[in-house]
């Protein structure tokens, strides 16, 4: 297995690391090490591609794999921010006298629930669509390479849960961490404004990506309907 294959079968392994952290609450700064950890994993995909164009050593192992890896972890992050919240201390040291944009988030039990569960079912359903794609076109001995609005979609993706993950995170680290991120553009937090840009750009291209893939490939399933 050369180098860049290596990269994307470590990021299975991030992820479940990833899920452990996020779902051990008794370790301390767990929501800071997940998002270290999704941050590693999203280095993995970035090194993984540019050593395989590089070193000419692309596969039809990596161009299945290395997607389907990106999803695993994208999927898992997202999933696991829906059930997720800002604790109430640390709301008020983020948001101070604001409340949370209702596109981005909703009033929890305890909380602030980031990720509201429709964004997370448009994403999940778009990944397991483009993956039965790709699976359809192995069976016919066809592989279908990532393509750049794909992996401009999952940079964001990288982004938008990394970006939830500090903000759920950074009053732990201390006043210095809460005064540069509650500094304000327009009445509003920057890390607010970020995150719900992001997020929000994550979503739309990832529907409007999924689109495009299906309608390029439509091929591929239109004779089997």
């Amino acid at each position: 297995m050369n180098l860049p294959n290596k990269l994307t079968t470590s990021r299975f392994f991030i992820t479940i690391a990833f899920v452990i952290v996020v779902l051990w609450d008794r370790l301390p700064y767990h929501t800071s090490w997940a998002a270290l950890l999704f941050f590693i994993g999203g280095l993995t995909d970035i090194a993984d591609g540019i050593i395989a164009r590089r070193r000419n050593l692309q596969t039809d192992f990596g161009a299945l794999m290395d997607p389907l890896a990106d999803k695993v972890l994208v999927c898992a992050g997202f999933i696991l921010l829906v059930g997720m919240q800002i604790p109430e201390a640390h709301a008020h040291m983020i948001l101070g006298k604001y409340k949370l944009p209702e596109a981005v988030g909703a009033p929890g039990m305890s909380g602030f629930s980031l990720m509201p569960a429709w964004m997370v079912i448009v994403i999940v359903a778009r990944e397991l669509a483009i993956t039965g794609l790709r699976l359809l076109a192995a069976n016919k001995q066809v592989v279908l390479p990532a393509e750049k609005i794909g992996k401009r979609k999952t940079n964001l993706q990288f982004a938008s849960v990394i970006a939830m993950l500090i903000l759920i995170s950074y009053p732990e680290w201390g006043p210095g961490w809460i005064q540069f991120f509650g500094w304000e553009i327009a009445g509003w937090p920057w890390s607010i404004w970020f995150t719900f840009l992001v997020t929000w750009g994550a979503v739309g291209l990832t529907a409007v990506s999924g689109v495009h893939y299906l309608w390029r490939n439509r091929d591929l399933y239109m004779k089997d309907m």
